[in-house]
C-alpha cells in the first residue's frame, strides 16, 4: 500500500534547531510517522522534548552550538550511542543577521556562513560516514530558503549560505546516491518564526510579502510536516539533489 511508504518505523532522526520553530514542528511530523528523534540545539529544549514524546516515540536533546566544530562528532556519536543508528538529518538550524550592505560586518558574516553553511555540511559528511558504514542507506534534508532562488535585501550572508545550501544538495546527491543516500532539500517560503519577527512587525513590510504570497498568509512551521515526511520516507526513493519549495506560490508568483 502507498501509505506503508511514508512510515518512518523504526527509523533514527536528528533535527537541528529542533527546539523551537520549524525544526520542532518537522520533529514532531516525523515522531508521528513512526521515527525516534534526536532534538540538536544550543538552548534548551525541554518543550520539544515533551511534545515530541507525546506521540509515543522516544527523543532525546543534545546540546550543541554548532558555531563550534567540535560538537558536530559528538552528535553523531551521541545519537549511535543512545539508538544504535542514523536514518535521516534534517539540517534546519540556522541564523540571519540583517544590515545593509555597505554596513555588514565580518562578524555578521562568519556566524552565518559557520552554521547556515559549513556546519550543514561537515555534520552531513559526518552523517553520511555513520550511514555508509552502518549500510542500508539514508536521508539528508537540508533546509533552503526562497533565498535560495532570490537576492533578497540587506541579508548577505544569509543569502549566500542559503545558496549554498541548494548547491551543496545537489553535490552530496550526485557523491552519496551511489551509497543509498537520499539528499534534498526543502525551501520554506515566508513562516512564521523567529527569523521572521522583525518582518512581521513592520507593517509596511508584511503587506508587501502578503500581497505576493497567492496563499494570502504566512506560512505555518506545520506546513512543513508532510513534505520532511515525504523526503524522510521510502515515498521519495528516487528523488535526489532537488529543492522543493513551500512557500504557498511566492516563486510562481
Amino acid at each position: 500500500m502507498i501509505l506503508d511508504k511514508f512510515k518512518l518505523d523504526g527509523k533514527v532522526a536528528i533535527v537541528t534547531g529542533g527546539g523551537r520553530g520549524l525544526g520542532k514542528a518537522m520533529a514532531i511530523g516525523l515522531a508521528q510517522a513512526g521515527a525516534d528523534i534526536v532534538l540538536v540545539g544550543s538552548s534548551s529544549a525541554e518543550r520539544a522534548v515533551e511534545d515530541v514524546r507525546a506521540t509515543g516515540r522516544r527523543v532525546i536533546a543534545v546540546k550543541a552550538d554548532l558555531l563550534e566544530a567540535a560538537s558536530i562528532p559528538r552528535i553523531v556519536e551521541t545519537t549511535v550511542k543512545e539508538f544504535g543508528r542514523v536514518d535521516i538529518l534534517v539540517n534546519n538550524a540556522g541564523i540571519i543577521r540583517r544590515a545593509p550592505l555597505l554596513e555588514f560586518s565580518e562578524k555578521d558574516w562568519d556566524d552565518v556562513i559557520q552554521i547556515n553553511q559549513k556546519s550543514l555540511f561537515f555534520l552531513s559528511q559526518a552523517v553520511a560516514q555513520q550511514m555508509v558504514k552502518q549500510g542500508g542507506g539514508g536521508k539528508i534534508i537540508n533546509i533552503a530558503s526562497m533565498l535560495s532562488f532570490q537576492g533578497g535585501i540587506r541579508v548577505p550572508s544569509y543569502t549566500a549560505s542559503k545558496s549554498a545550501v541548494m548547491g551543496l544538495t545537489r553535490i552530496m546527491a550526485n557523491e552519496w546516491a551511489a551509497h543509498g543516500i537520499n539528499v534534498n532539500a526543502i525551501a520554506p517560503g515566508y513562516m512564521e518564526t523567529d527569523n521572521t519577527a522583525a518582518l512581521r512587525a513592520d507593517p509596511k513590510r508584511n503587506a508587501e510579502i502578503l500581497s505576493r504570497i497567492p496563499a494570502g498568509r504566512w506560512g505555518k512551521p506545520e506546513d512543513l510536516q508532510g513534505v520532511v515526511v515525504f523526503l524522510a520516507s521510502a515515498a521519495s526513493d528516487y528523488m535526489h539533489g532537488y529543492t522543493v519549495a513551500v512557500d504557498g506560490g511566492w516563486l510562481a508568483r
